[in-house]
């Protein structure tokens, strides 16, 4: 698999050969549009609560380890 280095470099190689300016004017458009996005998550009211809870668990140190989370959820599926 090409490191993120290699494909960076492999489309530069290819963009410095374009010589169609409408084609570069949109490929500028796109590269400029999606590194500007940023996906904005709306989170439901039930999931605020939930986001809510696990903060007071963590302040009131109700935490257990993953090693621990892990162990649970086998017993869990173990009893399926």
């Amino acid at each position: 698999m090409a490191t993120v280095d290699k494909i960076r470099n492999g489309l530069i190689d290819k963009i410095l050969t374009i010589r169609n300016k409408e084609f570069l004017g949109a490929l500028d458009k796109l590269i400029s549009s999606s590194a500007s996005e940023t996906d904005i998550v709306k989170l439901s009211d039930e999931q605020k609560q939930m986001l809510q809870m696990s903060e007071e668990d963590i302040e009131n140190g109700r935490l257990i380890s993953q090693d621990e989370m892990e162990k649970r959820n086998l017993e869990w599926l173990n009893t399926m």
